[in-house]
């Protein structure tokens, strides 16, 4: 290997010997070459240049030529098309006119049908509110009636259940007389329970027997009027009636001494002479009899009321009845005069309409015509401009050179730059072939100079390598030999082990048995000393147990002892012989205890003697009559106030209906008139009780189904709650109505709608309408503007504006 080295590296020496004077002589060749390349380049790219603006100039001259034809042609098109358009504005414009006119008739034609018809909805709206009034006033005093034809109703009623509570089963004398209002008393004090008696014949039950009359009855002391004047019924009390006087409290007690036999005199409050010298206040002995007698009065006196007052009752009706279909028929004919002033006021807005669309299209047409006039003048002059501009672009193309004698010259440069290019690159190719031939000889002679040195290298350290591989040769022998042996001696030793492992398992077995054994020897010791332990705890526990009981005992028969010697003197011995009885026998000292203590807690429950018993019982009795008089009072006031919570919860409906009546016809007609056509109506839920009930919008915009509110979109909702404000406002419209800014979700539509809703409010009502919005439709439409302006900074400034002043200032 390096023999043969050292002669490639001759070899090389050899090819290198005239190497730079061949390389400097090609540079030489390839400057040159590129050089003449350089100048034939340039002669090319200057003629190129002089041939691209010829080639620029006859392309701008051509294009000028053809923009200038092209806008000749199209000028004279557009002026053709305006002069038409002319004649044709001119037509319209004589039509606009005309339409104009037509209108201004038709606004003056509907201005005088408004006018009427605002005449007669005055009328109408005078009548109607003028018969409402009235109709008020009659359901006003119906309701009145009513409310006072319930309460003697309700209280008739009460009465009679209790005067028929009281009828007792075989029939009462009571029943059968007819008082005087005012001697009840007198009549009740006179006969007391006697009127409870029935009338009976022969040998029957108790009662009254049918006697006959006196010759001549005894005649009563003077000043006594006979109460057989004030009381009538059957003639089986006569002799008893014809025997009563009545007199004045104060002359009772005088004219007592005077009374006959069988005679007695009472007071129309109730107080009682008899002849025998009786003598009974009314306040001592209220007569349940006299009470009753005034029941019987009052009841019938209210069932003369109640005749009269459902008599007032049922002429208030008809009255009321009679009003409310005036006022329908008022209302009927109000709104009829609304709607033909509504159809005026439409028509008056479709007139002033078609008037403005009519003026818009006059201005319209004429300032059509006047741009139309310009634009035949202005196509005119450009068609002039583009005939002139044609002639100056042809004249222009015709003064260029000739365009293909400039290609071919081009051409022929092209052809000489190329052979040029083509020797060039000959040249430059050939020497960079030396070049690189140069370059490849000076690695190789690198490369075989390392080649050399690095054999010359691994032939000096081959020997020394040779020895040091055949020593490590000899120790890894000597090693192998010792492992080898190595097996055998580890087998051996661990069979040794594996005897000394079992026969400590061994041991360890025999230790663990004797160490259980123990264990468990040791836990029954332990629990056999653990329940000698508590059995010898429960005998100490039993024998304190007696011992307490013992001393206990003891003590219980000192203490009964010293108990019987103190109550009784006696030992107990001697109380034992005494009693006579077997101990044996005898109930537990516990129950004899407990049956001791009860007795006493009931002496001691009952008290000490109540030396005012009769007293506090009289008491207890006044007070007991007062709460059944105040329990009386309060009944008959819950009567008269449910009584009048009736009317008033039937006043209340009577009221709500209407109004929701109303607020109902108005919110319909208004959900109309916002979207057009369409239905909506409020219903009442969740109970039969106007009172009670909730309130549910239905609605069916035009094209949709019926819904409830929620289900609508956020401009229909905001227009369906808008002709239900205004559904409510109608009812009772107020002066003066604030908007801030209900139109903000509407569309410049839906925005239009509403604004002609404000103006038919305004003109169904007197109310005015101030309203805050941002909308250009909404403040377009309006009477008068506000607004608030910063010229300055920190300074605001208040602007107003008269729309209708301003249009009257334009007309």
């Amino acid at each position: 290997m390096i023999e043969r080295l050292e002669w490639e590296a001759r070899e090389l020496t050899k090819a290198a010997e005239g190497y730079d004077e061949k390389v400097a002589e090609a540079a030489e060749i390839a400057r040159e070459a590129a050089s003449v390349l350089q100048e034939r380049e340039d002669h090319l790219s200057q003629q190129t240049e002089d041939m691209a603006r010829l080639v620029a100039r006859h392309q701008s001259a051509q294009r000028l030529v053809e923009d200038s034809r092209k806008t000749l042609t199209r000028s004279e098109g557009e002026e053709e098309k305006a002069r038409a358009a002319v004649d044709e504005a001119k037509s319209a414009l004589t039509r606009a006119s005309e339409a104009f006119e037509a209108a201004q008739e038709g606004e003056e034609e509907a201005r005088e049908a408004a006018e009427a018809a605002e005449e007669a909805l005055a009328a109408a709206d005078e009548l109607r509110n003028d018969t409402q009034a009235r109709e008020a006033e009659a359901r006003a005093k119906r309701s009145e009636a009513e409310g006072e034809l319930g309460a003697i109703r309700a209280e008739t009623s009460a009465l009679a259940k209790l005067v028929e509570r009281d009828t007792a089963e075989g029939g009462q004398v009571l029943d059968l007389l007819r008082v005087a209002p005012g001697y009840e008393k007198a009549l009740g004090a006179a006969l007391a329970d006697d009127l409870r008696a029935p009338l009976v014949e022969g040998d029957g039950p108790s009662g009254w027997v049918q006697v006959a009359g006196y010759d001549s009855d005894q005649p009563l002391p003077d000043g006594a009027e006979p109460l057989a004047l004030h009381v009538s019924g059957p003639d089986r009390l006569s002799r008893r009636i014809a025997q009563i006087g009545l007199v004045d409290a104060d002359n009772g007690a005088r004219l007592q001494a005077s009374l006959k036999p069988g005679q007695r005199l009472v007071s129309r409050s109730g107080d009682l002479w008899r002849w025998d010298g009786f003598r009974a206040w009314a306040e001592d002995a209220p007569s349940a009899a006299a009470l009753r007698l005034e029941q019987l009065n009052k009841l019938e006196a209210l069932k003369q009321e109640l005749a009269r007052t459902e008599a007032q009752a049922e002429g208030a009706r008809a009255a009321h009845e009679a009003l409310s279909q005036q006022l329908a028929d008022v209302t009927e004919a109000d709104r009829r005069a609304r709607e033909a002033r509504r159809a005026a006021d439409q028509r008056m807005a479709e007139t002033a309409r078609m008037l403005s669309r009519a003026e818009a299209d006059r201005n319209l047409a004429q300032g059509k015509l006047e741009t139309l006039t310009l634009a035949v003048d202005r196509h005119k002059e450009d068609a002039m401009a583009a005939r002139a501009q044609l002639r100056e672009a042809e004249g222009a193309l015709t003064g260029l050179g000739d365009l293909d004698s400039a290609r071919a010259q081009v051409e022929d440069i092209k052809q000489t730059v190329e052979a040029a290019r083509i020797t060039m690159l000959t040249h430059r190719s050939t020497h960079d072939e030396l070049r690189r031939e140069g370059e490849a000889r000076t690695r190789r002679s690198q490369e075989v100079t390392k080649d050399l040195s690095g054999w010359r290298h691994r032939l000096e350290t081959a020997e020394k390598r040779i020895s040091e591989l055949a020593e490590r040769k000899a120790s890894s022998e000597e090693e192998l030999t010792e492992a080898m042996a190595a097996p055998g001696e580890i087998a051996e030793a661990r069979e040794e082990l594996n005897e000394l492992i079992k026969t400590a398992e061994a041991r360890r077995a025999e230790a663990a048995d004797k160490l259980a054994e123990a264990e468990t020897q040791q836990r029954d010791v332990v629990l056999a000393e653990r329940e000698a332990e508590r059995l010898a705890s429960e005998a100490r526990e039993t024998r304190a147990a007696a011992e307490a009981r013992c001393d206990a005992a003891k003590e219980s028969v000192v203490a009964a002892a010293e108990r019987i010697a103190e109550d009784q003197q006696l030992t107990p011995n001697q109380l034992l012989n005494q009693l006579d009885v077997n101990p044996d026998q005898m109930p537990a000292a516990d129950a004899l205890e407990a049956e001791v203590n009860r007795h006493k807690r009931q002496r001691d429950a009952m008290g000490a003697v109540n030396l005012r018993a009769e007293e506090d019982a009289k008491d207890v009795q006044e007070e007991f009559d007062t709460l059944n008089s105040e329990r009386a009072d309060l009944e008959e006031a819950i009567k008269a106030l449910r009584s009048g919570i009736a009317s008033l919860n039937r006043e209340g409906r009577e009221r709500l209906l209407t109004a929701f009546e109303q607020v109902n016809s108005n919110f319909a007609m208004l959900f109309k008139h916002l979207f057009g056509g369409g239905e909506a109506n409020l219903v009442m839920v969740e109970s039969d009780d106007p009172l009670d009930a909730g309130l549910e919008i239905m609605c069916q915009p035009p094209g949709k189904k019926l819904s409830t509110l929620s289900l609508l979109s956020g401009g229909e909702q905001t227009l369906t709650a808008t002709a239900l404000i205004f559904g409510v406002f109608l009812a009772n419209p107020a002066p003066i109505c604030v908007l801030d800014e209900v139109d903000a979700p509407l569309d410049d539509a839906n925005v239009t709608r509403f604004c002609d809703l404000l103006d038919e409010m305004c003109r169904q009502t007197d109310t005015r309408f101030l309203i805050i919005t941002h909308h250009a439709v909404t403040m377009a439409r309006m009477d008068r503007l506000f607004g608030v302006t910063m010229q300055e900074q920190g300074v605001s400034q208040l602007v107003s504006v008269d729309l209708k002043k301003a249009e009257q200032m334009v007309a």
